[in-house]
């Protein structure tokens, strides 16, 4: 059944957010704000490697669930889930219950972790593919919107070769516009400009 949620304050949006609340929530409050705090990106490594396949809006239902599975998104806890407990979350009716992919954000919780030790933080190493500052991409239609770029492209072979999975470039670039290392917002949307 198909959400008729109706936006009443009559601001200029991103169309892909219209129509579902939780969508117009995210959208107006942490779509592309820029985020330089570790356990922020890992939260969003681990709910956009579990999209793979399924919607935005399927993730955004379950993400209390996750945060709970996933220890608050706390990655030294997380690289840490003994086998056990992978069996557990697989009848965790709060999550995605795929195996590859719980599996996937305890390797890459080990991961994060190393990357953290080589560069100091999560936050540094991922923000140096875009020069340590927000891209604002000027866009009027969403015909404009690419699915991967070239920084992408580059930051999901690297962190391929580093170990971690289900991060392709198409999922690496959903990352990078959540956290605001682009600024995807449509240039007619109230957001752009806040961001």
């Amino acid at each position: 059944m198909k959400n008729t949620f109706q936006v009443s304050d009559h601001k200029s949006r991103c169309p892909w957010c219209l129509g579902f609340e939780d969508y117009v929530t995210y959208h107006d409050k942490e779509w592309g704000v820029p985020v330089w705090d570790d356990q922020i990106h890992f939260e969003f490594l681990i709910l956009e490697s579990a999209q793979a396949g399924l919607s935005w809006a399927t993730i955004l239902k379950k993400r209390e669930g996750y945060r709970k599975a996933f220890a608050d998104f706390d990655y030294n806890v997380v690289a840490e889930f003994p086998e056990s407990y992978v069996q557990e979350l697989m009848q965790d009716p709060g999550i995605i219950r795929n195996v590859l992919k719980i599996r996937a954000a305890i390797n890459n919780a080990k991961r994060f972790i190393e990357v953290q030790q080589e560069f100091g933080s999560f936050s540094k190493y991922i923000w140096s593919f875009v020069g340590d500052k927000p891209v604002k991409n000027r866009l009027s239609s969403m015909a404009e919107v690419q699915t991967t770029t070239i920084e992408s492209d580059l930051l999901a072979k690297d962190l391929k070769k580093r170990g971690f999975k289900f991060l392709g470039s198409t999922t690496v670039y959903a990352h990078m516009q959540a956290t605001g290392l682009y600024n995807d917002h449509l240039e007619s949307c109230f957001r752009f400009s806040e961001v």
